[in-house]
Order: structure tokens, then sequence, then C-alpha cells
């Protein structure tokens, strides 16, 4: 069990505490959020955080890097392993700043590119007007359809109108699984360059459970804190050697100064935790649990984004099924001790900030053991809370019974 805190700066002692608690005794549903190993945190909280020493593997601008080239070199050739690739580049940030050296790597700035609508399921780096992808490329976007599914026909037609230099597949918050395959065939029609963002489906990927990108895609991005249970940070792989060497320049010295090499340790810690059969039965759960922690909402005519999930992830039309937005139904929830985030749905009438839908995953209580009969009673829960949030007696009996299942599956170090 993760423990708490004791250093002379008490105001941060107190917070970090204070965070530990409240993950404790919260239920975690946010889809990008999950709990790192005690050897995942050990790592990362290690003296590696001194080191300094931009550049690569035997070819850093400073000295006394041997160990912490083979930390990063360890991470490299894990992660090629983990998910059959021949170039990777373990060094950036968060998944934006990856996102960032991939775009730049395979094509100029001013460039067209198409990605999936926020609103649709996809990601700010992906083409979105106030992101950098919106700001310093020639941004389009592909929607889901009315049934909230990617028609791969209707993107096609889309990219033969605007001829895009790159199209990005993947996504935050669709819970469907993506074809690369169609996704390649698009890109071939229009000469375009394909790149894949597997952030939130990486470990199911990593285990078979979802289709790999890797042979349709010409570079493939990640971050290493949501399925693959990791240090929080990015990845990029490719297949490519030219590529590979674009990459590995925009990573560094075009968008990143040194490699935080406490961080990197930490993802090789993870990428060795994915290697081990235990990592595949992990992912498997995952995805019995949220399969039947939509089918449950569905028993419950709750209006389910796209119909239903082939992944770790949901989103519910709260707006429809209880006539809250989405910023509405994430503070009643929290009220009650259970973290979800609001987000925007397809056809979104609602601001970013308001929304009419939350997004619900199974990563996080997975971990802490929840299987499918902890999931089918949280569903009743959220169902009885947002259909009665008005009943404040009621919803100081559901926090009670949160708290008991929390208490009954901490957070295991």
């Amino acid at each position: 069990m993760y423990s708490n805190i004791k250093i002379n700066d008490k105001s941060i002692e107190k917070a970090i505490n204070k965070e530990l608690k409240r993950q404790q005794e919260q239920i975690e549903l946010i889809a990008s959020e999950n709990y790192v190993s005690k050897d995942v945190l050990i790592a990362t909280g290690s003296v590696l955080t001194n080191k300094y020493g931009e550049g690569y593997p035997n070819k850093r601008y400073y000295g006394g890097c041997e160990n912490v080239d083979v930390v990063e070199m360890l991470a490299i050739e894990r992660l090629k392993k983990l998910f059959n690739v021949k170039f990777a580049n373990v060094q950036g940030y968060s998944g934006s700043t990856v996102n960032a050296a991939a775009i730049a790597a395979l094509v100029p700035k001013g460039s067209k590119i198409l990605g999936m609508g926020l609103s649709s399921g996809g990601h700010l780096t992906h083409g979105y007007k106030i992101n950098f992808s919106g700001y310093f490329y020639d941004a389009y976007s592909y929607d889901v359809d009315k049934n909230g599914l990617l028609d791969y026909d209707e993107i096609l037609s889309l990219a033969k109108k605007i001829k895009p230099s790159l199209i990005i597949c993947g996504a935050s918050a669709y819970s469907r699984i993506i074809d690369f395959r169609k996704f390649r065939k698009i890109a071939d029609v229009v000469g375009a360059k394909l790149m894949a963002d597997i952030a939130h489906i990486a470990g199911l990927v990593a285990v078979g459970l979802h289709p790999s990108p890797i042979k349709y895609c010409d570079v493939i991005t990640s971050t290493t804190h949501k399925t693959l249970r990791g240090a929080r940070g990015g990845i990029i792989m490719t297949n490519n050697e030219e590529i590979a060497k674009k990459i590995d320049h925009w990573v560094f010295p075009g968008y990143q100064g040194g490699p935080l090499f406490h961080q990197i340790a930490g993802k090789a810690v993870a990428f060795y935790e994915a290697l081990k059969p235990s990592f595949k039965k992990y992912q498997e759960q995952v995805l019995k649990n949220a399969k039947i922690f939509c089918d449950e909402f569905k028993k419950l005519n709750v209006d389910i984004i796209s119909g239903t999930t082939e992944n770790h992830l949901f989103m519910i039309n709260v707006k429809k099924t209880f006539n809250l937005t989405g910023k509405q139904a994430t503070e009643i929830l929290h009220s009650i001790n259970i973290t979800v985030n609001k987000n925007t749905i397809p056809n979104e009438t609602e601001s970013p900030q308001v929304t009419s839908g939350i997004r619900l995953g199974t990563p996080a209580m997975t971990t802490r053991g929840f299987k499918e009969k902890e999931f089918v009673k949280l569903a009743n829960i959220i169902y009885i809370v947002l259909s009665n949030h008005q009943n404040r007696t009621l919803l100081k009996k559901m926090k009670l019974e949160v708290i008991k299942l929390t208490k009954k599956f901490p957070i295991k170090g």
C-alpha cells in the first residue's frame, strides 16, 4: 500500500499526503489515470532526477552519463520488444510534446493535417484550433457518424477533398475498435503520411487485445501513464530509419532539452512489468470490467455514445439521460467520492468547459482489484445518484457505500 511521506517542507508534505488520502478514498474512473506500482514510484523518485544529459545514449553533451545511458537504453529495448518495433524514442515529457515532435518529423510547418474532431473523441494535438497542431498546421477534422462510429468511407471522401499531407488516427474518447488498416488505405489513396496516437489503448495494443497500428502507420505515439500503467510521459515509435532520425532531432533539440531520467526510469520499469504475463491478465480484466460496466448502464436505459465499448472506456450522454451537463454530473459524483471527467460528445451543444457528457474508464479501479461484480454495483450507484441528485440524504448514503468499496480495495504498492 502507498504510505504517507515525511519531509521538512510541511506545506508540500501536507498536500501530498492529502492527495494520497483523496486517492485512497475515491473511486477513480478517469480513463487516462491509473495507479503505478511501488517500483515505478521508487524509480521515478530516485536520484536520477539529479542528472542532466542532453542528447542520446553514448552521444551526450554532458559527462557522467554512463548510468543514465543504461537506463535509457533499457527503456528503448523494452519498448521495442513490447510493441515489436525497430526504433523508439522514450524522452518525451508528455503526450503533447511527442505528438508535436512526431508531426514535425512527418510534415513541414503549414502542411494540411487531418485528425479526429475533438467533440467526436479526438485530442487537442490532432488539429484543434487553439493547440499548436491547429496553429502551426492547416488543420481539418473528421467526425463520427450519427451512431457515434467512424465512417471510413466518409473519411476517405473528406481526405480526397482536403488532400492532407498527414492523417492522424487515434482518440482520447472513442469506445470502439480503430481499424488502422482502413486508415492506411485512405492515406495511400491521397498520398498522406499516417500517424497513430495510441495513448489510451497502448496497454491493450501491447498485449494483442486491440489491433496494432505498427505495420500500417509511419509513426506511432503514446503516453505511458494510462493503460500502460507507467510513469507519466510520452513515447514515439516507427519502423522507418529515416523517420526515426527526424523524430530524434525533433524531440531534441527540436522541442525539448535535457531528458528527465527519473521519468525514463519509471517508464522502463513499467515496460518491464508490461512484458510479464500478468499484464495481459490485467488488460483482459480491464476489458471485461468496461463491458459489464457499460452493459449495466444500458440496462438502465442510459444513453451510451457509440452504443457500447470495445476498449477500456465509454461515454454517457448525461444531458439526454439525466438532464444534467457534464460539469454538473462530475461535481455531483465528486461529492460522493467518485471521480470522472466531463467530456464533449458528438454534436455537442455545450462549451468544452460545460459539456453534455462524462467519460468513464476502468483501468485504475481494475488495478485496485475491482472485478465485474463491483462495476455492476458502481453503475447502479452512479445511476441512482444522478437520477436523484437533489436528495441529500440519499447522496450521503451512497457516499458511505463508495467509501466501503474504497476501503475494501485499497491502492496497492
